[in-house]
């Protein structure tokens, strides 16, 4: 495959993976906001069911758990991908899959984030979907994350840098 249709095909693959990756992050936004809304505001009032407080202390525990072993997992998948594949088409599906699988993680910590302030309104919770944000934005799939995470140098660093030139309108 010469490199211009492979940069295609990772252009189209990039685009996919973004979108599915902002897909990841805007649906437990609002879904937190309202909660958080909720607990600060005082003006709402739900007539929400009384759970034990255990269940207060094991979401937040497995919400630790999760922000920790997604990085701990991404960095295992990435560095799998840097020793074992030599293509760089299949170099950026790798990254592709771990990229979103590690913001699938993130869904799930932003809608349990939720869920804990909605019913506990532990702070704990807002401080676990605040540090949830910062991977969110220091992990967001751009050409110059992938170079970096996978090592690339020479023909493969430039062909991957190419995916964030818009293509021309004719």
């Amino acid at each position: 495959m010469d490199s211009e249709n492979q940069v295609e095909l990772m252009k189209k693959d990039f685009r996919v993976l973004e979108r599915n990756v902002l897909l990841l992050i805007a649906i437990p936004l609002p879904i937190f906001a309202f909660a958080y809304m909720y607990v600060t505001s005082g003006n709402l009032e739900f007539n929400l069911p009384e759970l034990p407080q255990v269940f207060n202390y094991v979401i937040l525990g497995l919400v630790s758990a999760v922000l920790v072993m997604q990085q701990i997992a991404y960095t295992k998948r990435i560095r799998v991908i840097r020793g074992n594949t030599d293509d760089l088409n299949q170099k950026i599906k790798g990254y592709a899959r771990a990229i979103f699988l590690r913001y699938w993680h993130l869904f799930w910590v932003g809608i349990l984030s939720a869920f804990g302030l909605f019913f506990y309104e532990n702070q704990g919770f807002t401080i676990a979907y605040a540090v949830t944000l910062v991977f969110v934005s220091l992990s967001k799939p751009m050409p110059n994350r992938v170079v970096s995470a996978l090592h690339l140098k020479g023909d493969e660093k430039e062909m991957v840098m190419e995916i964030q030139k818009r293509d021309e309108l004719d």
